[in-house]
C-alpha cells in the first residue's frame, strides 16, 4: 500500500509539481488549496504526511496546523511547512505550531524526498 501525502498550496503550479515529484516515487497524493480545506481532507483521508503551505488565503498554514494538532483525530499527522518565508522566527514559530520541519521555497526535489522519507 503506497503512503498517502496531504499537498496544500494555493499555488496550482506548486500542487502540480508536488503532485507530479511524489506520484513518480510511489507516494499517493491528496491536493488541498485552502487551511480550511487542509483540514477537512486530513480528517476524511488520514494522510500519513501533510507537506503545508504558510501563506494562503481564508487561514493560514500555521492556523491550520494548531488546528490539526488540537483534534486528537489529526494530531498524530506530521507537518512539514513548505513556503517561502525562511527567517529564523519563522523556523522557530513554525516548530511553536507543531510542526516538524520548515522547507524553504525554492527547494529542489531532493529536500522534498528526503522530508518525506524522514516522517513517514
Amino acid at each position: 500500500m503506497s503512503k498517502k501525502v496531504l499537498v496544500v498550496d494555493d499555488s496550482p503550479v506548486e500542487l502540480a509539481n508536488l503532485k507530479s515529484l511524489l506520484n513518480d516515487h510511489g507516494y499517493q497524493t491528496v491536493l488541498a488549496t485552502t487551511g480550511r480545506e487542509c483540514i477537512e481532507r486530513a480528517l476524511a483521508e488520514q494522510p500519513n504526511l501533510i507537506l503545508l503551505d504558510i501563506i494562503m488565503p481564508d487561514m493560514d498554514g500555521y492556523e491550520a496546523c494548531r488546528k490539526l494538532r488540537a483534534d486528537p483525530k489529526t494530531k498524530g499527522i506530521p507537518v512539514v511547512f513548505v513556503s517561502s518565508k525562511n527567517q529564523k522566527a519563522d523556523h522557530l514559530w513554525a516548530s511553536m505550531q507543531g510542526a516538524k520541519a520548515l522547507l524553504c521555497k525554492p527547494y529542489t526535489p531532493e529536500q522534498i524526498l528526503q522530508t518525506v522519507r524522514t516522517y513517514i
